[in-house]
């Protein structure tokens, strides 16, 4: 075998294993990016869930007296349940569509990329804002000693 004939026979085999990584490679992305999916639509079903648990409780303990200040305050406890599950969805999500582009980066799919990553910031940017008010509302009412509901999140005072 002459000296052209092996370094063309190891270019062959060196292309032939570098496309096997490479569809090896966008399979793995493949599934990383379905994983990612798959795990912010499980955050929305969660925050659903959580979220209708809490309504429902809500609803069964008349805890307040004044009903309409109650409506408000429920409202409040049910928009930071289920905004939180969101912003951590949109996280997951930007994050499969980050993985997306690693396999073929054409400027279409950059551009694709950018106007979606850019989309999902902002919207994340502002649950965080809406939720940040919300917290702070919720702080606001406890330090007032309303009768307020205790947190779902951690025993009462009471359970101790």
């Amino acid at each position: 075998m002459a000296a052209g004939e092996i370094v063309s026979y190891t270019l062959a085999l060196a292309m032939d294993v570098i496309e096997q990584l490479e569809s090896y490679l966008a399979l793995f992305v493949s599934m990383l990016k379905l994983g990612l999916e798959s795990i912010a639509a499980f955050c929305v079903l969660i925050g659903l869930i959580q979220t209708a648990q809490l309504a429902i409780a809500l609803n069964n303990h008349h805890w307040q007296p004044n009903r309409r200040q109650a409506r408000k305050y429920s409202l409040v406890l049910l928009r930071l349940r289920f905004g939180v599950w969101l912003a951590m969805a949109l996280e997951f999500q930007l994050g499969a569509d980050v993985v997306a582009t690693t396999t073929a980066p054409s400027l279409e799919t950059l551009g694709q990329l950018a106007a979606i990553a850019t989309i999902r910031t902002f919207l994340n940017y502002f649950l965080n804002q809406e939720l940040a008010g919300e917290f702070e509302l919720q702080r606001r009412t406890r330090q007032k000693g309303g009768a307020i509901a205790p947190r779902q999140d951690r025993p009462s005072e009471h359970s101790k």
